[in-house]
């Protein structure tokens, strides 16, 4: 487990690509209780820790988690998510994309996070952004949602921005931005316009990655301290397969 930032009220962690954010039907050791192992041994902590998980991240996705080590900042963080002024970046190694952008009338949506500044291409701006806006639907039984240019019955509205930082022989690298949060948005719009993250056979890789992981990087998080108010602005370290691509 690596600590990327700690102070009395938050501890944000880089979470490896296999680990579950929170306990499950699997009985696989969670990432909140190594956190909690972590706190209690560090501050000889007696009894129970408090640990407040406030978001996810998908088994098989590396990257950035935030958790709340005191109840007010646990609160807080569930309203600041809530209202989308949590502002996270994704890096996807992706198939190029090789339909439109699904264009509908857009609805209000949260506000652009600012995008990661060290981008492999440096010209690139934020009006390279294209947008992916439409309604997705969550299948329970297969954990899978679906991708729809029309509202239908039981779908949400679902709205992310992308640009291509890097383009290579057979994948290109992706830069996202969240406007929504849904059920396995990314990978789900992604897949809608060609751009299938590698190694995620769910949504239609051709092959898995040796590791089991997929591409899909939780690599920026900037929000204003729940506490203190200051800025926290973070960039996860890079895995391997990201480090040969870049």
């Amino acid at each position: 487990m690596k600590v990327v930032y700690e102070d009395n009220h938050i501890i944000v962690v880089y979470k490896e690509s296999g680990e579950i954010v929170q306990g499950d039907k699997t009985g696989d050791k969670p990432l909140s209780d190594l956190v909690k192992d972590y706190i209690k041994e560090k501050y000889a902590k007696p009894g129970q820790v408090f640990l407040g998980v406030v978001h996810r991240l998908d088994r098989p996705v590396s990257g950035l988690v935030v958790f709340a080590r005191t109840s007010k900042a646990l609160a807080r963080l569930n309203e600041m998510f809530r209202k989308g002024d949590v502002h996270k970046t994704y890096w996807a190694i992706t198939a190029p994309v090789h339909k439109a952008p699904v264009s509908v009338q857009e609805a209000t949506v949260r506000k652009a996070p600012r995008s990661v500044q060290e981008a492999p291409v440096s010209e690139a701006s934020a009006s390279d952004f294209q947008t992916i806006a439409s309604w997705l639907v969550r299948n329970e039984k297969q954990n899978k949602s679906y991708s729809y240019n029309r509202e239908i019955p039981n779908s949400k509205k679902a709205v992310l921005k992308y640009r291509c930082l890097k383009k290579g022989d057979n994948y290109d690298l992706l830069e996202v931005q969240l406007l929504t949060g849904r059920h396995h948005q990314i990978r789900c719009q992604l897949a809608s316009i060609g751009a299938i993250i590698k190694g995620d056979l769910k949504y239609g890789a051709k092959r898995s990655n040796p590791d089991g992981s997929i591409s899909l990087l939780a690599r920026h998080i900037e929000f204003v301290h729940p506490v203190s108010k200051q800025l926290i602005s973070l960039d996860s370290p890079l895995p391997d397969f990201f480090q040969k691509f870049v």
